[in-house]
């Protein structure tokens, strides 16, 4: 008996260290809100999304929250009057302040939300790395984040296809800002980082898929900014390096060829669900006209089951960057897609009825700053979080 009375006293005193870890982040936010019914909802809101709801739609919601119709969950996402933009920044706040390290990574990524229909905003058949080939959905860009206390995202933008950016008529009925236009995805990602690096966002590289490395314009952005990063390329993506012909453009399997067999390395790549990611890892260096001080890179990584899988990564770093910290930062990159399957599966992430482009950021700006939260828990619970409890009050201005 005298196990199980301390037992529940555990559990008691980690209910309210729950509870009150809530409280404090709608503290954080609730300058947000103008009205008290609305501060009332988003807290109301975020305990559902966290609760044990089976579904994290309207009604669901609607119930979990003691409502008899959904109509309070609807008017929170498309009447009343708040930013969803600045409860992003209150995000970044949180996730800095509780989850920040100065060796941080961001991470940008996309997933899909299937969709019946075509008037939710930005819908589309599109490709869907999410269902792994071409579904009506919606696309979400994302940016994460990734150190030593643990992972959450930070920002968030909803990919509009050139067709819808062009269709004023449909834009006018899902909602979309008059100043939104097409920006393609790399176009977006720049956007976050540097919204990331205005906020003070401690971090020190940044990584993503094909996507994004195969962007050179983005790629470029982050060397005028002085970023480091290591993001991943297509086989084929031309990168300059030397030859005997001179400097002149080569493919990335072509320049992976010149690694000599000695240079490769076994290391591991982080973490998985079966334990270490091993991989061999080669490098190759690019762009021979850098300044003394900078180094960039063809990273190669080579299963090691399959010696003839290889992927490969444009890097930009420091000159004395070490082939293992390369190969942390390609790791990283993993951590957006547990994230995904976090959110969508804890939070409710891809569960939202909103067609509206208000509607749309409303709920998964919400939803972030719930899987932040489940995160900051987690590294508290781990001990990780070594610079305050989850309890902090502390805002950011307003």
């Amino acid at each position: 008996m005298g196990q199980t009375l301390l037992e529940g006293e555990d559990a008691l005193e980690e209910a309210l260290d729950w509870e009150a870890g809530l409280q404090a982040l709608h503290a954080r936010i609730a300058l947000r809100f103008s009205r008290s019914e609305s501060r009332q909802r988003v807290l109301a809101y975020l305990q559902g999304l966290l609760g044990s709801v089976e579904r994290k739609n309207g009604w669901q919601l609607a119930e979990y929250a003691g409502d008899a119709t959904p109509d309070g969950v609807q008017r929170l996402l498309g009447v009343y009057q708040w930013d969803a933009d600045q409860v992003r920044d209150d995000l970044q706040g949180y996730v800095v302040e509780h989850l920040g390290d100065p060796g941080g990574v961001l991470v940008v990524d996309e997933t899909g939300f299937l969709k019946q229909g075509k008037k939710s905003v930005g819908v589309k058949r599109q490709y869907s790395g999410t269902a792994g080939k071409v579904e009506n959905c919606q696309i979400g860009v994302f940016l994460a984040y990734g150190g030593r206390y643990g992972a959450a995202f930070l920002d968030r933008e909803l990919y509009l296809p050139q067709d819808w950016a062009a269709d004023w008529a449909r834009r006018q009925e899902a909602g979309v800002p008059e100043g939104v236009g097409f920006r393609t995805k790399g176009q977006l990602a720049q956007g976050m980082i540097g919204r990331a690096v205005a906020a003070d966002v401690p971090f020190a590289w940044v990584t993503g898929d094909t996507v994004y490395g195969n962007d050179r314009r983005l790629r470029r952005w982050l060397e005028e900014q002085g970023r480091c990063y290591v993001l991943a390329v297509k086989s084929n993506e031309p990168l300059w390096a030397d030859t005997e012909r001179g400097s002149r453009q080569v493919g990335a399997r072509e320049l992976a060829q010149q690694i000599p067999d000695d240079q490769w390395q076994r290391l591991s790549a982080g973490e998985g669900s079966k334990g270490p990611r091993y991989y061999d890892w080669g490098r190759v260096p690019i762009r021979p006209w850098s300044e003394p001080d900078e180094g960039h890179w063809l990273l190669a990584r080579r299963s090691v089951a399959d010696p003839d899988d290889l992927a490969y990564y444009a890097c930009f770093g420091a000159v004395e960057a070490p082939l293992a910290e390369l190969v942390r930062v390609a790791g990283t990159r993993w951590i957006i897609e547990d994230a995904f399957k976090e959110a969508k599966q804890e939070v409710g992430l891809d569960e939202y009825q909103v067609r509206l482009w208000v509607g749309w950021y409303r709920h998964i700006t919400l939803a972030m700053l719930a899987h932040a939260f489940l995160a900051v828990i987690r590294s508290y619970a781990a001990g990780g979080d070594g610079k305050r409890g989850i309890c902090s009050r502390e805002n950011s201005s307003h």
